[in-house]
């Protein structure tokens, strides 16, 4: 029985991945309509996607390097301080992006999914490729502040497609979970603005972890995004490529979950419609 039913599973899995595949075409398309309709009144269009992350990051740098003279351990570069900044805040954002956007896409798009048959899975997928797009035109603005740095690309760089891989999927697949659930309870759009704000705060983006006492790396090492976004700052600060070893864990948490998400949302998408 226990091996009918793994059989059952992998068609299932398999038949949701066909008709994905078969609705590539309205997934891309529907992704290039939500990012030119965000902006299709504005002066300065997807400028806004770039601007507001890099005006947050300036001004924590400006405030913490400048106002309260913080520095980087064993780095001279006045400058490093914002690099590791913006490094941070770059990966941090996709995370926070795609836990937001699919925590309330199946609510947002509650009319289409009452009126259009298509497979439910292609709305998180659309905001997470739209997410993932935004990313990278920050990423590109990015490189571009950090020449007026005097901060040059490296090989390292090429680590960064590893770190979009194990954010998107440790956050694609939270974010079908929680997007489930707040369907079913909308206390939970609330409660994550509020864990996320949180985990920003447990997670080394404004910090190192070397300036906290030794009781709170042991804590800090917990959570999956810290080793994940210092993909990130090793690869644009230090110009250092991750050591593999480390990202098994993160690896195996984020394919999981994502893995777990398909099978929820198998066993959740036949009450999804009636519940909205």
């Amino acid at each position: 029985m226990r091996l009918i039913g793994d059989i059952h599973e992998s068609i299932s899995l398999k038949s949701v991945l066909i008709s994905l595949w078969h609705y590539r075409h309205f997934i891309s398309s529907s992704i290039r309509a939500e990012f030119l309709g965000r902006f299709a009144r504005s002066k300065l269009g997807a400028l806004w996607m770039i601007l507001n992350p890099l005006a947050q990051a300036s001004i924590f740098a400006i405030v913490l390097s400048e106002v309260l003279a913080a520095r980087l351990p064993n780095i001279d570069n006045k400058s490093a301080y914002a690099i590791y900044l913006m490094a941070g805040t770059a990966a941090w954002g996709l995370f926070s992006e795609i836990i937001t956007r699919c925590t309330t896409v199946f609510i947002d798009y509650s009319n289409t999914l009452k009126k259009i048959a298509f497979p439910r899975l292609c709305l998180p997928l659309i905001v997470g490729g739209s997410a993932l797009l935004n990313h990278l035109l920050l990423l590109v603005a990015i490189a571009v502040v950090f020449l007026f740095f005097g901060h040059f690309p490296n090989l390292a760089w090429l680590a960064l497609p590893a770190g979009m891989l194990l954010i998107v999927l440790f956050a694609f697949g939270l974010g079908i979970i929680l997007g489930l659930l707040n369907v079913f309870s909308r206390d939970i759009g609330q409660v994550m603005g509020i864990i996320l704000q949180l985990w920003f705060w447990f997670t080394p983006v404004v910090y190192t972890s070397d300036t906290l006492p030794k009781k709170f790396v042991a804590l800090l090492n917990l959570n999956p995004m810290t080793p994940l976004v210092k993909i990130y700052q090793n690869a644009l600060l230090y110009g250092k490529p991750p050591a593999w070893s480390d990202l098994l864990i993160p690896f195996a948490i984020s394919a999981s979950i994502f893995i777990f998400s398909f099978w929820i949302f198998r066993r959740a998408s036949a009450d999804l419609v009636d519940a909205l």
